[in-house]
């Protein structure tokens, strides 16, 4: 059996390589597809300052430099929802993002000059005037991403394992109590939460080895 190696392709092979590896992360130019509703915010995750995720300049796991808002994934795959295997189509293709418009996988070229720049945050696509704009301001202000970087650095060199364990546990059950204050007195939908507030602390924990409860 002859493999096409990326030196073959010069055209799209619907290979669906690119979809499978993650949704794009979503830039200013973007926003028109939001107002036009061809997607909604259900479709979205946020990627919190400090938090790791996949640097394509670079192909190594890094924390990102600023907020960003990325298209989720199905289940616990990071492969772009609206990628349909079975078609090896594009559910939205007619209204795509930015950067899957301008990825080629043989000439990478226009997507690399794009990556990291003119990128939205939530506030972008938020009505200020939303209540849940206070929310997220005390979620980043009581659960702070970066210091969870922190904690799970310091356990790493086993130094204060008991008073680090506490202090993160401090946190998911924060994260847990905004999250609930959100769902049951804002009636924020639950399947807008991965946008709102982003992963759960004590999932992206675990995703780390760690596992810390927070029940309240």
């Amino acid at each position: 059996m002859n493999h096409v190696t990326s030196k073959e392709i010069t055209h799209c092979i619907r290979c669906g390589t690119c979809c499978l590896k993650g949704g794009p992360v979503l830039h200013h130019e973007d926003k028109q597809i939001l107002r036009e509703g061809h997607i909604g915010y259900q479709h979205l995750v946020t990627i919190r300052k400090g938090e790791l995720a996949h640097n394509p300049m670079n192909g190594k796991l890094e924390p990102v430099p600023q907020e960003l808002i990325k298209v989720v994934g199905k289940g616990e795959d990071w492969s772009c929802i609206f990628y349909d295997e079975k078609k090896a189509s594009c559910a939205i293709y007619e209204h795509r993002f930015l950067e899957c418009r301008l990825l080629q996988c043989w000439d990478t070229a226009e997507i690399m000059a794009v990556i990291g720049k003119d990128t939205i945050i939530r506030a972008d696509i938020i009505n200020p005037n939303d209540p849940i704009m206070h929310v997220i301001e005390t979620h980043e202000q009581e659960c702070p991403y970066q210091e969870v970087e922190i904690l799970i650095s310091t356990l790493s060199k086993g130094e204060d394992k008991g008073k680090t364990l506490k202090r993160l546990t401090e946190l998911v059950r924060k994260d847990v109590s905004i999250r609930s204050f959100a769902l049951s007195e804002l009636e924020l939908k639950k399947e807008y939460e991965l946008f709102i507030f982003g992963r759960p602390l004590f999932k992206v924990l675990k995703d780390r080895g760690l596992t810390v409860h927070g029940k309240i």
